[in-house]
């Protein structure tokens, strides 16, 4: 039997921490409640009571926890940044999440015990990159860009001895993580520094006799008819036209799903599989731990025999963003 890569899985509020615990994620990751993590929506995330209540639940049983610091500080404002590194030390968490580098330079050299993981959000797509966060800072893993091929990510691992993380399901963006702007085109603020794309306070929903339109401030992003489900609007996924025609012009929506290729990430040596979704309920993240503990253990424990059942497929279905699902950037065989 391979080793079983960690099961890496989100807590946007108390009660999802919970239930990751309770359905088999070996570790879970969650942000507090301001700028300094890339999923600040109303709502959503941590005060330090309900972090400290998360903790201690994973905690007695046996699981792991980090803190996303991953957005960039802003100017004028870095103490808000050292401040969430200081709260993550006195919280105990396992490891930070953090794109900046001068966070990762804080942090070592403020709480050098406190273990670094470089975020998707730095964008690290090889591995003179990473082995250069590595020396500077002293980080002992990397989240990937969802851009890789599977020989890509292997080619990573075999030259780095820092531990590989990969996405195994979630939304998608446009896959440019830590470099995207577009939601500050529309509305002023993005999740890189803001840390909320397509912020709610900028979303505007008009129903009309025929149609519902979804803007962001005065920006048409999608038009719906009566009885098609309205997606919440972001730049990349929306539909536009082009030419005299109207569609997704640059991404549909769609969620990673890689239970088809789990025994090859095992194999190449993947440390752990990150689901992505701390805006997303409970309900979700029940649902998808669930269904990824079970397809990782059958891939390490029966590689040869690996088939991905109905159930898994099914349930993380129902949660897929558009409906729909793709290996993504895993495939790519003309690569």
């Amino acid at each position: 039997m391979r080793a079983v890569p960690e099961l890496v899985c989100p807590a946007g509020n108390l009660p999802a921490m919970k239930t990751a615990v309770d359905n088999g994620a070996d570790t879970i990751y969650f942000g507090l409640k301001d700028a300094t993590n890339a999923r600040n929506f109303p709502g959503l995330n941590f005060d330090m009571k309900s972090a400290a209540s998360g903790i201690a639940y994973a905690r007695e049983r046996g699981r792991h926890v980090l803190m996303a610091i991953n957005t960039f500080a802003q100017a004028g404002e870095v103490e808000r940044w050292y401040g969430a590194v200081d709260t993550a030390a006195s919280l105990g968490v396992d490891a930070v999440i953090v794109a900046d580098p001068a966070l990762m330079a804080y942090a070592c050299k403020r709480h050098p015990n406190l273990r670094l993981h470089m975020s998707v959000q730095g964008s690290a797509t090889n591995y003179e990159a990473i082995n250069l966060m590595r020396d500077l800072f002293g980080i002992r893993r990397v989240v990937l860009p969802r851009v890789l091929t599977i020989d890509q990510v292997q080619h990573v691992i075999e030259n780095t001895d820092v531990e590989v993380e990969v996405f195994g399901f979630g939304s998608l963006c446009v896959m440019v993580e830590g470099r995207c702007i577009l939601s500050s085109y529309a509305t002023g603020e993005s999740p890189n520094m803001q840390g909320v794309c397509s912020p709610a306070k900028a979303v505007r929903w008009e129903q009309l006799p025929d149609r519902m339109d979804v803007r962001l401030n005065r920006v048409l992003i999608d038009r719906f008819n009566p009885d098609e489900p309205a997606g919440y609007p972001t730049l990349c996924k929306g539909r536009f036209e082009v030419n005299d025609e109207t569609y997704y012009a640059l991404e549909e929506p769609t969620s990673l799903n890689v239970l088809e290729v789990l025994p090859q990430l095992i194999k190449i040596g993947v440390a752990a599989i990150k689901v992505e979704g701390r805006q997303r309920s409970p309900m979700y993240t029940a649902q998808v731990t669930r269904a990824l503990r079970q397809a990782l253990d059958a891939a390490a424990a029966h590689p040869q025999d690996y088939r991905v059942a109905e159930a898994w497929s099914g349930a993380l279905g129902k949660v897929s963003e558009g409906s729909q699902s793709t290996l993504g950037a895993y495939s790519r065989p003309w690569k």
